[in-house]
């Protein structure tokens, strides 16, 4: 549509955003309300800072005050950088966080500091793109572009053991996030009903917990990431 895109954070524009909602849905409420797309990954670093801003002094109230009306049960952000959500637990009490690519099988910077604050502050984590893209699926894209070199090297490596053990390497990166306890579902993204069925066939996989260990001690998993069981 010949419309330009508009990033507004304030008050007015989410409660806005939230009616047009429910109007196109056809419902009364929701469950979640994602506040998507905030953050310098986005916006620029130079950029963010005023939108921070904005969100925490105007959007943000507009959140609380669905939430507590009962129109909307949870509210929470939806980005791909953990930086973000850990500068929005500062001054907000958010329920969940879609977190895109970056607690997964081949990534889990995340353990260092935003997963043990959400767990211990009761905040859901919802993990988008566990399949990084596509690089965990056989194709050649990661953080939406062609993979680097290194992290071609990474998922080579990693492959190299699911294939010891027989097992698909989209299948351990399905079941990988699923084993932390603050990480309550994930969306692996399918374009299709095939894709679908296949996501839930991988998810079903059996892997021996040999797997796990062998990732851990080839220093491919973080050494405080939970293992599926």
């Amino acid at each position: 549509m010949p419309f330009d895109a508009v990033f507004d954070y304030s008050y007015d524009a989410v409660m806005r955003s939230f009616e047009d909602s429910l109007q196109r849905l056809g419902l009364g409420r929701i469950d979640i309300l994602y506040v998507h797309d905030i953050g310098a990954m986005q916006h620029g670093r130079e950029g963010h800072p005023a939108i921070m801003r904005r969100l925490r002094d105007g959007g943000y109230r507009a959140l609380e005050e669905l939430r507590r009306c009962g129109v909307v049960r949870a509210i929470g952000i939806g980005v791909n950088e953990r930086e973000v959500l850990l500068e929005a637990m500062e001054w907000g009490a958010w329920d969940a966080f879609l977190l895109a690519g970056r607690y997964t099988l081949l990534e889990q910077a995340p353990l260092d500091d935003l997963l043990p604050k959400c767990l211990s502050s009761g905040i859901s984590i919802v993990v988008r793109g566990p399949l990084n893209s596509g690089i965990l699926a056989g194709r050649e894209t990661w953080n939406y572009q062609t993979a680097p070199s290194e992290i071609v090297g990474r998922v080579d490596a990693i492959r190299a053991v699911c294939d010891r053990h027989q097992v698909p390497l989209a299948a351990a990166a399905l079941q990988f996030p699923l084993a932390h306890p603050a990480v309550a579902a994930i969306i692996p993204g399918p374009r299709s009903v095939a894709e679908f069925a296949a996501n839930l066939n991988l998810l079903r996989y059996p892997i021996p917990s040999a797997l796990w260990s062998d990732l851990r001690d080839a220093k491919l998993l973080h050494p405080l990431a939970p293992m599926p069981a």
